[in-house]
């Protein structure tokens, strides 16, 4: 799943950095450097979408306290299953 929350000002690297580590225990990785939002994609093992979602949004929460990055509004949420990534 991915995340990204928007605000009104520029994140830096050191930022990026921070939440980056706060995501790497569900196999997360982070973006944002010198924009206006940052971001995570988070491994996250549910049994269906609402509960992927909720249990992501609460992970990137916690990580973007735990990184002491603003809490900014949540802007994009994307859930993709294992089903949907088969073709």
């Amino acid at each position: 799943m991915s995340l990204v929350a928007e605000g009104d000002r520029v994140v830096s690297r050191e930022e990026v950095v921070e939440l980056a580590d706060a995501v790497a225990a569900s196999g997360g990785i982070a973006s944002g450097i010198g924009t206006t939002r940052y971001g995570a994609q988070l491994l996250i093992e549910a049994d269906d979408r609402e509960t992927a979602q909720r249990l992501g949004e609460a992970e990137f929460a916690s990580a973007v306290q735990r990184a002491g990055l603003p809490a900014w509004p949540v802007s994009t949420v994307d859930v993709l299953s294992e089903d949907d990534d088969v073709e």
